[in-house]
């Protein structure tokens, strides 16, 4: 990854959209009002018009009106309130779900801010069952808890708590640490989409505290169909997710997904939808999660 490419995802931690567009907007008027009135005093001086500072006045107060008027935009808190509703954020909150995936047994266990994920699989021939919670990290072998070097903790953490975290997106978009900003609204496949930004604080964000999710919301039901990505671990780089499959659990929302990346190294985060509609990603794999046991 060249230095070129750092940049890009990390400079879209902390700029976005509109606010590009809104300081462009402001560069533009104040440049045009600086030029209409050099133009007016230069007819000022040769007609003579002694309505100069009344001209100028109005006009100064036009300029002003127009930079600080701003079109109503939805609340992205709210958006995301919406969305964690229609996918069950009420019953995941305190719940058990387990589910299967790529060989791996899942089960996530909440409690009203209390949880414990586990990740179990057979390794040649021990048993291995890996615990996250509150408490930290634990890894039995064979039912006993084995000592873990603190170098491999956080790479373990990391691997179990992305699998449970993704499972029910976007359900954990309220915790302290996560920050978003609404983008725009844009159309994916003639459907409408509210575009948000999420980012994290690093206290409480995790060891990938700089990724940087885009999150598309269908605009009439709430429900997310698709996120992107940016990385900066092994080398870094963008993923582009699509939500397909969805099914209902006990009233929790499931989906898989489809897992894309740009063909072009060069592409842009916040451009990612727009080469998902141009058929300018690539197909990676297939997320899917099975198996599906709420309790």
């Amino acid at each position: 990854m060249t230095k070129v490419d750092k940049f890009k995802i990390v400079s879209a931690k902390y700029f976005d959209i509109n606010t590009l567009n809104i300081v462009i907007l402001h560069i533009k008027i104040l440049t045009f009002f600086s030029e209409f009135i050099n133009r007016i005093k230069l007819f000022s001086q040769k007609f003579k018009i002694t309505t100069m500072k009344k001209l100028i006045s109005a006009l100064a107060l036009i300029v002003i009106l127009i930079s600080c008027k701003q079109e109503t935009q939805p609340i992205a808190q709210d958006i995301i309130d919406k969305s964690i509703e229609v996918t069950g954020g009420n019953i995941i909150k305190s719940s058990t779900i387990s589910f299967d995936f790529r060989n791996k047994h899942y089960t996530a266990i909440r409690n009203d801010g209390m949880y414990q994920y586990e990740r179990r699989f057979t390794d040649s021939v021990r048993k291995i069952k890996d615990v996250l919670s509150n408490d930290g990290f634990k890894r039995f072998v064979n039912n006993e808890l084995v000592e873990v070097a603190d170098s491999m903790i956080p790479r373990y953490s990391s691997s179990v708590n992305s699998v449970h975290y993704f499972s029910v997106l976007p359900y954990g978009l309220n915790d302290t640490a996560v920050h978003k900003t609404y983008l725009e609204e844009v159309t994916i496949k003639e459907k409408k989409y509210h575009k948000i930004k999420v980012t994290f604080s690093e206290d409480g964000g995790g060891k990938d505290f700089e990724d940087v999710f885009v999150y598309w919301i269908n605009s009439e039901n709430s429900k997310t169909e698709y996120i992107a990505y940016s990385y900066l671990t092994d080398g870094g780089g963008m993923r582009f997710r699509e939500a397909y499959n969805e099914r209902y659990v006990n009233g929790i929302r499931f989906v898989d997904y489809k897992n894309y990346k740009p063909i072009n190294k060069d592409a842009y985060l916040f451009d990612l939808d727009r080469l998902f509609e141009n058929n300018e990603l690539k197909l990676l794999s297939k997320i899917e999660n099975k198996n599906i046991v709420v309790e």
